[in-house]
């Protein structure tokens, strides 16, 4: 039984990466679409960090994204074109601010703490509003061949291959972290943090640590969105692009990184093919989803399985009982 689990496990493990192979050849044609869901597989996922494992309550984290990806059109159309240096410069942009905004907030906690990430992210828009191009966004990003060879060109073909390895990437690290003693003791402080206190852990800290890697997760996201598209508007800065994000991670499921995988293709597959039928029309569908989902499932749409089992083994006991 133990091996039949450990070969379902690895069976779910390399399932996303293998539709993303098999995505690539198949639909050649929308793979600007399978890119922009794996830039916000990787934006669910570093809320997932701070929100669902660690507890950390933000409806900032759009400002981390908005910074990645204004720090990555900035250095390729005023330092350098090269779309590696421009992404770790987006990063390293995203850690700074992260560990900056984190030591001055994480000391708050609640509303408090989820009216101060709003604020900040408010004001990074005013900011990017006044200084770079207003609501025409970024314009003018060039971007030259990753490693000198792959070109970003108008199939995009390299921008998914990019995205893709970017995404394994920072997957891998999440994965090491959750599983953890760093990630055990997050879960802890996120289930009660006076007593993680009580026992030694340095819960701020740890708090600031997590919050900064997330961040840097999400200035990763800004910045390939900004290669992708080539463009940066005010959008990647608005508190509708840190709620979407938050409904993307309910959807998949909180405290399960895969959760972020399932939820933003749902998401975004829905949005695709309801705005064909109206353009308001997907906004009905995915807020009923929303609802079923939250009322239904409580881990999300993850507990699908687990709930169809559920509800087959009462099927089963009824049964026998008659």
């Amino acid at each position: 039984m133990t091996r039949v689990r450990r070969g379902l496990a690895a069976i779910g493990h390399a399932l996303p990466w293998a539709v993303a192979i098999v995505y690539f050849y198949a639909a050649a044609s929308y793979l600007s679409f399978g890119t922009h869901v794996m830039i916000w597989i990787l934006f669910a996922m570093s809320l997932d960090l701070a929100l669902g494992y660690a507890g950390i309550l933000t409806l900032g984290h759009a400002g981390f994204f908005g910074l990645g990806a204004y720090a990555a059109g900035l250095f390729a159309i005023h330092l350098s074109p090269d779309p590696i240096l421009g992404h770790l410069a987006a990063i390293g942009a995203a850690v700074l601010f992260g560990a900056v905004s984190g030591a001055m907030i994480l000391h708050t906690s609640g509303v408090t703490l989820l009216m101060l990430t709003l604020a900040i992210v408010s004001v990074m828009s005013e900011y990017a509003n006044a200084l770079t191009g207003g609501d025409d966004g970024l314009q003018g990003i060039r971007l030259g061949p990753i490693f000198g060879i792959f070109e970003f060109n108008i199939f995009g073909k390299t921008a998914y291959v990019y995205a893709l390895i970017v995404l394994f990437s920072w997957f891998l690290l999440a994965w090491r972290i959750v599983h953890s003693p760093f990630g055990r003791s997050l879960d802890g402080i996120r289930q009660n943090p006076r007593r993680m206190r009580a026992i030694g852990t340095p819960v701020w800290w740890r708090l600031l640590a997590i919050y900064t890697i997330s961040a840097a997760m999400a200035g990763s996201a800004g910045a390939l969105s900004a290669h992708a598209t080539r463009f940066v508007g005010l959008s990647v800065l608005s508190l509708l692009t840190s709620g979407i994000v938050t409904v993307v991670l309910i959807l998949g499921g909180t405290r399960r990184i895969y959760g972020a995988f399932l939820g933003a293709t749902i998401y975004f597959v829905v949005q695709d093919y309801s705005a064909k039928i109206s353009p308001f029309f997907w906004e009905f569908v995915v807020g009923f989803m929303l609802i079923a989902t939250v009322l239904l499932f409580e881990g999300g749409l993850l507990d699908l399985g687990p709930a169809v089992l559920r509800l087959r083994d009462r099927w089963r006991v009824a049964r026998e009982q008659k």
